[in-house]
């Protein structure tokens, strides 16, 4: 049982950047998840943006977000983040935190808990 709450969303100009965090909190430790980040536009379904093992130590990315987005972790904060930088209208969507217990995963069907989303708009 884990609650996640996204924050940091909002609307930036095309190179812009933003910090998005997830706090999560629940009856387990944080730091037995591997966490996941997901966005989804209006129209389209909802895809694989990065994840991060438990550790921090392995990272994956969606190959168009790729040298612009970082995911990183702090445990002994419960909460995980996504820099965004170098911001394109295409990035425009609500990005959802997830997690899921152990390992990492691309695939949104695998994620046991999700957050509310919050919402990113990139103005070109």
């Amino acid at each position: 049982q884990v609650q996640l709450v996204e924050s940091g969303g909002g609307l930036v100009q095309a190179g812009g950047s933003l910090r998005l965090a997830c706090a999560a909190s629940g009856r387990t430790t944080f730091s037995n998840y591997a966490m996941g980040w997901f966005r989804q536009a209006p129209g389209k379904e909802r895809e694989f943006v990065a994840t991060i093992n438990w550790s921090g130590s392995i990272t994956y990315y969606e190959d168009s977000v790729k040298g612009r987005f970082t995911i990183s972790r702090d445990n002994a904060k419960n909460t995980v983040y996504l820099q965004m930088n170098s911001l394109k209208p295409e990035d425009t969507a609500v990005y959802y935190c997830a997690a899921r217990t152990y390992a990492t995963s691309r695939f949104s069907k695998d994620y046991n808990y999700w957050g509310q989303g919050t919402q990113v708009t990139v103005s070109s």
